[in-house]
């Protein structure tokens, strides 16, 4: 006789995105397997902010008090718990990266780009900022 394997309805929110994504796991499912479906699910809903699909570039929590994170590794069946929270990690220093591009951005680009530039800079500090007061706590 086939046994069957438990399935979980598994509910992830994704940090600055509107609603969780739903949908069924087996409880034998690797976390990294279910990053992964919650990142494709995610693209083609098209929801924003865009975040790519490397595996290795977020955090995954559980819901429960103590916001534990857990190892790509895991078994998502090895917690009792089934809603979650999908963190993107820091990358490289904003000053590092955007002070490169504007320099050139600087030089070579009119004032409309320039204007331009320090809006993108501003907004993008602003939500960096969110994120990780959001990750922190």
């Amino acid at each position: 006789m086939k046994e069957t394997k438990r399935k979980l309805l598994v509910s992830v929110n994704v940090l600055g995105s509107v609603g969780p994504i739903r949908f069924l796991a087996n409880e034998d499912d690797k976390v990294s397997s279910v990053i992964n479906t919650v990142l494709k699910t995610y693209a083609r809903q098209g929801r924003i902010p865009v975040l790519g699909f490397d595996v290795n570039n977020f955090i995954f929590y559980s819901n429960s008090a103590g916001f534990n994170t857990l190892n790509p590794q895991e078994k998502i069946g090895s917690m009792d718990e089934t809603n979650f929270l999908l963190c993107k990690k820091e990358r490289e220093p904003l000053e590092k990266v955007e002070g490169r591009r504007e320099r050139k951005a600087w030089e070579v680009h009119g004032w409309k780009n320039r204007l331009r530039r320090v809006l993108i800079r501003i907004i993008s500090i602003q939500t960096q900022i969110l994120l990780y007061k959001s990750c922190k706590s």
